[in-house]
């Protein structure tokens, strides 16, 4: 990420392009899932537990400190965590 003396507009840019990439994300489920059967139910359980899980990972981190102590720097470590999830959710989606 590039580096701004506002430490927010940085976070902006990051917090548009993960909007981005979910998006992504969001159709290909779309898709998986309207196509109903085995697959789109598993698909719906899976991506209701993964965002409950990331949910309460985030939680975790927050009270154990591993978010940081500025609110730039919680809100930098929230967005690396969800854009770990969406990536890797991206790929898997691709490849199927």
């Amino acid at each position: 990420m590039a580096r701004y003396r506002n430490p927010w507009v940085g976070l902006s840019v990051s917090a548009w392009s993960l909007g981005l990439e979910a998006a992504s994300v969001v159709g290909m489920r779309t898709l998986k899932i309207a196509k109903r059967g085995v697959q789109g139910e598993a698909e719906s359980r899976l991506m209701v537990r993964e965002k409950i899980d990331a949910a309460l990972a985030l939680q975790s981190m927050l009270l154990t400190g591993g978010l940081g102590v500025t609110p730039a720097s919680a809100a930098s470590k929230t967005l690396t965590h969800y854009r770990r999830k969406v990536r890797a959710n991206r790929r898997r989606l691709a490849n199927e």
